[in-house]
This record gives structure tokens, sequence and C-alpha cells, in this order.
């Protein structure tokens, strides 16, 4: 994919930040396109169905995290890149926004030239996975990696684009225990920083989801995918 066919969409209830970062993505050759609250983004995504959206956090009408949440309910946005560029810097916001299905958290301020360097890297992982498309089969257990979808018993089962990420990450070499860094690495990028709760975290919904009995804890190292018996 050429630069000039990569879109992306800024929100931001600052027109200052909106101007340098759309400036500066610009000069790469990137599609631009701007929103000043989670309402507007909503509207413009489902228009321009952009690659990557940047969101802040703090923002009138609807917040960056329902925002993102919205997004990764619509199946037409299962695989766009969010990231959040906010000046909230807790433990929590982190959470929430990795919950919601963030796939980098940047605080304010950064230069614009790192930011550049950012959005290259997950405009990188995002060509990667796309091409990495395949599908696992286990007995009674279907992961497609090309439709992002998981079938249990024939049952679709809906995940949010990380849980999928990270049940496709175990589920693909059964019975290797992947270590919490490796898991943070491979599902979140080395540069994303997210505490272990956001991993257990994840790893109890597919349980609550797919089922307790495909997902080993290995204490203090990390998880282990089982797979069911033919």
């Amino acid at each position: 994919m050429k630069k000039e066919d990569i879109k992306i969409l800024l929100v931001d209830d600052e027109p200052d930040i909106i101007e340098i970062i759309r400036f500066n993505l610009e000069q790469e050759g990137y599609q631009i396109s701007a929103a000043k609250d989670g309402l507007e983004a909503l509207i413009k995504a489902k228009k321009i169905l952009p690659h990557l959206i940047i969101l802040d956090i703090m923002m009138p009408q609807l917040d960056g995290i329902e925002t993102c949440e919205r997004l990764r309910q619509d199946v037409r946005f299962q695989d766009t890149v969010i990231m959040f560029l906010t000046a909230r810097g807790e433990d929590y916001s982190y959470v929430a926004a990795f919950d919601a299905g963030a796939d980098d958290y940047v605080t304010k301020p950064i230069k614009p030239k790192v930011l550049v360097s950012k959005v290259k890297g997950l405009l990188r992982r995002f060509k990667k996975n796309k091409e990495e498309r395949n599908q696992l089969e286990f007995k009674d257990l279907v992961i497609d990696r090309e439709a992002y979808k998981v079938f249990s018993k024939g049952n679709e089962i809906v995940l949010p684009r990380k849980e999928f990420e990270l049940l496709y990450l175990l589920a693909s070499k059964p019975e290797k225990v992947y270590k919490r860094e490796k898991i943070m690495e491979k599902v979140w990028g080395a540069e994303v920083i997210v505490g272990d709760r956001t991993i257990d975290v994840h790893i109890r919904k597919l349980r609550e989801k797919i089922g307790e009995n495909f997902f080993t804890t290995i204490k203090g190292v990390g998880y282990k995918f089982i797979p069911p018996e033919k």
C-alpha cells in the first residue's frame, strides 16, 4: 500500500494540536482528515474508513475511550489501528484505553518526529498483520485470522481486536509458554507500556468466552494455550 493511499483520522478538540499533527503527517504523504470530538469522529470514520485513527481521551460530546469502544463494535473497524494521544498519564487511563481496543497509547507532549515514527511503526504492523492471514482449527474451535472471527462448535464468538490477537498468538503455538514480555511485544508492541493486569484481564475475558480449559497460567512466567483433544 502506497503512503498516498493511507487514510488517517485525527480526533482532538484542540485545533493547534490537529494543525501540528496534520502538517507533519501530510508531509509524509498520508491522507489526513480531522474531527473535533468523538461523535464527529464516528461519522467521519464511517465515511472515509481510515487505516489509522489518532484519538484524544478528554473531548466534549463523546470521550476517546467510548469512541474507541464504539469503533471496535463495528466490524468495519476491527483492523483499523487506533492510537491514543493524550495528556492523561494515569495507569487506569492506560488500562481503560487498551481494554477499549487501543493499539498504542502516547502521552503529550510528544515531538512531531517521534509521533511520525510511531505512526510508521503502527502502519507497518498493520501491513504485516494483513499479510499473515490464515486459519487455526482445533476440535470445536476455529480461529479465522483473515476474517478476525472465532467459532466454537459452529457458533461465532465476537472478540475485541486485542483479545483476538492474544488468542491467536497463544493458539498459533499450542503448549508453548509465552512469557508476559513476549505477549506485550507481540500484541501491544515493544514501545507500548502495559501492566500485567491488562494481560490478565484479557485472559480472564477469553476464558469466559472461549472456555477455562484452553488457557493455563504459568505463575510468574506467562500463559500457554492447551488445544482440545481430538
